[in-house]
């Protein structure tokens, strides 16, 4: 899956057309949370210490209908960005048309250029030939750094890669290495922690990973399922009917090929499913009829323990319990502790397990996480993400 990257071409002189992801969060027109400006920083830095380039930078932000929203418009990126950066950033009306194409012609040495939400196009998402051969005529090369819409085929992130050379940035490229490395050369033993609440939506990177692990924890509102197939009590615990047969298949397949399979054997469990639930533990794998899992206990979590303390590789998907309340974050939390301290590669995807890390202030700990939720799933999957797939090869 090696792809070129911005490293690798010359950039002297050139416009640089760059898709970045600047989705931030924003409270009453403020950023709450600019982390995914703040990794886009490595990539910018780069391409403006190249001699005479120019920068001009497209995103989209929120969901807006298609169609121009105040609410959705980049200009708090654009202030923040300039911050960040200690430059000026000119905040472009819209992302195409002849004023934009202006204003694109006339930077200078060093200028930023950052376009309007190019979700308020119809054409982006619909990855229009035309708008992205509009976007295209903005720049000399492209740069891909946005991972986080990777996984979407739409115009600036895959349409605009077949009307100027492609490559991809830095973080993009840390994206590639690391999760692309789970599936092309993990250090042995290999551990994977996949969790979260329902088995339907992990059941593609279960099946994935399962050739390639030498353990699979299962945990989150998802290991009920799995605990269910086996003839044990989960009380009124989360669990999918419909993924019975899949889970009891995927524990046969996990027998046949020797995987080590890891599910809770305690629990803290609560009367119903609020913040205010007063959590209850219990010390064997049967759960009461009128209680509902909400956490794995103690005994859980020395199991573990000893498969990533030995892992050579630890990929981290989706949370243990519902540590979004406090009662009942221990168990994710405990995780987060094992995962930052283990000495082989730890990488943590998904935008549950990566708001963990970030939480109990652990990400610095790990060898790597992703700034894409849903690609990064994906990529675990073993599917081809058009983003990347767009991209010129090594």
């Amino acid at each position: 899956m090696a792809k070129k990257t911005v490293r690798e071409v010359d950039l002297k002189g050139k416009r640089v057309l760059c898709r970045v992801d600047f989705n931030v969060p924003l409270k009453g027109g403020k950023i709450s949370d600019d982390t995914r400006i703040r990794e886009s920083l490595p990539t910018l830095r780069y391409i403006l210490q190249q001699k005479g380039s120019r920068l001009i930078l497209m995103s989209h932000l929120g969901r807006p209908k298609d169609k121009p929203e105040p609410e959705y418009s980049l200009k708090p990126v654009a202030q923040r960005l300039a911050e960040l950066l200690a430059r000026p950033v000119t905040m472009a009306p819209d992302c195409v048309g002849e004023a934009v194409e202006a204003q694109a012609a006339a930077l200078r040495e060093g200028e930023v250029l950052l376009l309007e939400n190019v979700r308020f196009h119809k054409a982006e998402t619909e990855n229009s030939p035309e708008f992205a051969a509009r976007l295209a005529r903005l720049g000399d090369i492209y740069v891909n750094d946005a991972f986080g819409s990777a996984h979407r085929a739409h115009a600036s992130t895959e349409g605009v890669a077949h009307h100027l050379p492609a490559v991809a940035g830095l973080l993009m490229e840390k994206e590639i290495k690391f999760l692309g490395g789970v599936f092309e050369n993990p250090q042995k033993p290999f551990v994977a922690i996949i969790g979260g609440a329902k088995v339907s939506t992990k059941i593609a990177v279960l099946e994935s990973l399962l050739p390639r692990v030498s353990s699979l924890i299962i945990g989150g509102g998802m290991a009920y399922t799995f605990l269910k197939v086996q003839g044990i009590a989960v009380g009124k615990s989360l669990v999918e009917e419909d993924f019975l047969d899949t889970a009891r298949s995927l524990l046969k397949k996990a027998g046949e090929q020797k995987v080590k399979v890891l599910l809770p054997l305690d629990h803290k469990v609560a009367a119903e499913f609020n913040e205010a639930a007063k959590a209850e533990y219990v010390a064997g794998t049967a759960i009461p009829a009128d209680r509902i899992g909400m956490d794995i206990g103690d005994k859980t979590l020395a199991s573990y323990r000893e498969a990533i303390a030995a892992a050579g590789t630890v990929v981290w998907n989706g949370p243990l319990g519902v540590f979004e309340f406090p009662e009942f974050a221990k168990g994710t939390l405990e995780v987060a502790k094992m995962v930052a301290a283990c000495k082989g590669t730890t990488v943590v995807g998904g935008g549950d397990s990566v708001a963990a890390v970030q939480k109990f202030g652990l990400a610095d700990k790990i060898s790597h996480v992703s700034t894409g939720g849903g690609a990064s799933l994906e990529l675990l999957e073993g599917k081809d993400l058009p983003g990347i797939v767009a991209l010129a090869d090594q």
